[in-house]
């Protein structure tokens, strides 16, 4: 797994941390945010990279719901996605997607997992 350079600014943080639930738009915002969850569960103020590689059993601790691409199979990315608790029922309708061919990368291809 790649890393990803990210910033989180204090008025970020602070949004963050009084938001009730947090919606992740992308892998890379999953990364972050679990990345930057300090040890008291706020996210704070930071610069830097992430090299977190997401994968079953992972237990989440800052996203509650993700909006990303489909991501093709056997990937990091799918490995991220199979870790959330709705994995199940999100990637047998991937799997269904995928014996469709239906195209990937494309604009436009996402899922909203919740």
């Amino acid at each position: 797994m790649h890393s990803e350079r990210f910033s989180i600014s204090p008025k970020v943080a602070r949004r963050i941390n009084d938001a009730r639930r947090i919606i992740a738009v992308g892998t890379t915002t999953v990364r972050t945010l679990e990345s930057a969850r300090g040890a008291d569960g706020k996210v704070k103020r930071k610069e830097g990279a992430t090299d977190l590689f997401i994968y079953p059993p992972y237990e989440f601790r800052m996203v509650d719901v993700l909006l990303t691409n489909f991501h093709l199979p056997r990937s990091t990315l799918v490995m991220l996605v199979s870790a959330l608790p709705v994995a199940s029922s999100c990637c047998a309708r991937m799997r269904k997607q995928f014996a469709k061919r239906y195209r990937f990368y494309s604009y436009g291809d996402c899922i909203l997992i919740l």
